[in-house]
């Protein structure tokens, strides 16, 4: 049985600031998502990004498929896009009241290359199930939402009932102590921030410890479970961010 690991609180992906990650974060919180190169400028300098940096990185953004042009506006790739949907679903993820039931994704491919192997347990990951065992993942049913068809060609899906208490079965999937003591150093982390770039670097690593979230059962949570507090945190950054760009919009 693989765990599904979070990392330790001293290892929760507080990466120091690269221009890239300043870009993404700000392109990432904005709805549409798109600025003008004029915006960004503006808009990185408080985070220590200066012109000639900015523009190095938005021209390797784009040959790498991060970002596309038009005329001097910078948008998000469809494959940025589509991260960008996970980052506000892990904000705002749909659940729905728990009947017992458990969903369950069965591997059947072989002849998998490491690669497609690897991509498959991402996608897996990202859709918040835990491994059972070799090619078993399995999650309590309490989330809105449908299996992608994309997983048809390599998978079975069932709604199953185990036998073990459901208690029992999420401690053997999920290092949920682990995963909240690192959500509640994060907390810390960005109450304590002040300037902009030691913000963003914390509430960037809030965001992506969010999309490890298992959103369980609240009757499988353990007591005072950090998970709403942590979005709740990252949804008032983000709405700082968006402000920001408002003001400095109006102000161009």
């Amino acid at each position: 049985m693989r765990m599904n690991v979070s990392p330790e609180p001293e290892e929760a992906g507080l990466r120091p600031l690269s221009a890239r990650s300043v870009v993404l974060s700000l392109l990432l919180g904005a709805h549409p998502a798109e600025l003008p190169v004029k915006d960004l400028v503006r808009l990185v300098e408080p985070f220590g990004v200066g012109g000639s940096t900015l523009r190095a990185a938005l021209s390797r953004m784009v040959t790498a498929g991060d970002l596309r042009r038009t005329d001097a506006v910078y948008r998000l790739s469809d494959r940025l896009l589509a991260r960008q949907r996970r980052q506000d679903e892990a904000l705002h993820p749909g659940t729905r009241a728990w009947s017992g039931d458990w969903e369950m994704v069965v591997i059947t491919a072989t002849g998998r290359g490491p690669a497609e192997r690897a991509d498959l347990r991402a996608r897996l990951t990202a859709l918040r199930l835990a491994e059972l065992r070799e090619g078993v993942w399995l999650r309590p049913a309490n989330l809105d939402r449908a299996l992608p068809d994309t997983l048809n060609p390599v998978t079975r899906t069932y709604a199953a009932r185990p036998d073990e208490p459901a208690s029992d079965l999420v401690a053997r999937l999920w290092l949920l102590d682990a995963w909240a003591a690192t959500a509640r150093m994060l907390l810390s982390r960005t109450s304590a921030a002040r300037t902009p770039a030691d913000r963003l670097t914390a509430y960037a690593a809030a965001v992506r410890h969010l999309l490890t979230d298992p959103v369980l059962p609240p009757g499988l949570l353990p007591a005072d479970w950090p998970g709403e507090a942590l979005r709740t945190a990252y949804a008032g950054y983000q709405r700082e961010l968006a402000a920001s760009v408002g003001r400095r919009e109006r102000a161009a």
